[in-house]
């Protein structure tokens, strides 16, 4: 009985590790996919970022020539426009140092379509 007992909670704790590594991986996913650096990326590399279209990039591009690189990843919500929605999206894209190793868009998740009312 005890021999049972130990090898379940032995196997209990082997899945719950297991589990937590798993959850892990999944949460850098993204950051495989390669990185922008907002202090050197141009307008187009910065297009490739989720919810960052051609006209935010090119917002990003002035404020960086008018104020100077960015210090951390945060100052970029001081750019019109990228709020905490927004930089919680490309967070994990972004960087302040590095090469820019991203090299195609990235969607950002999608949102439900709101179903249509049938009943008049």
């Amino acid at each position: 009985m005890r021999k049972s007992l130990s090898f379940a909670t032995l196997t209990f704790v082997l899945l719950s590790l297991a589990g937590s590594l798993m959850a892990a991986d999944a949460a850098e996913a993204p950051a495989s996919k390669g990185v922008v650096n907002i202090n050197t990326a141009d307008a187009a590399q910065l297009s490739l970022l989720p919810r960052v279209g051609p006209r935010a990039a090119e917002r990003i591009v002035e404020y960086r020539k008018a104020n100077g690189g960015f210090k951390k990843t945060t100052d970029l919500m001081q750019v019109k426009g990228i709020g905490d929605k927004t930089f919680e999206l490309i967070a994990p894209y972004i960087a302040v140092e590095g090469k820019t190793t991203l090299s195609s868009k990235v969607s950002g998740p999608k949102k439900p379509r709101a179903s249509k009312n049938t009943s008049r």
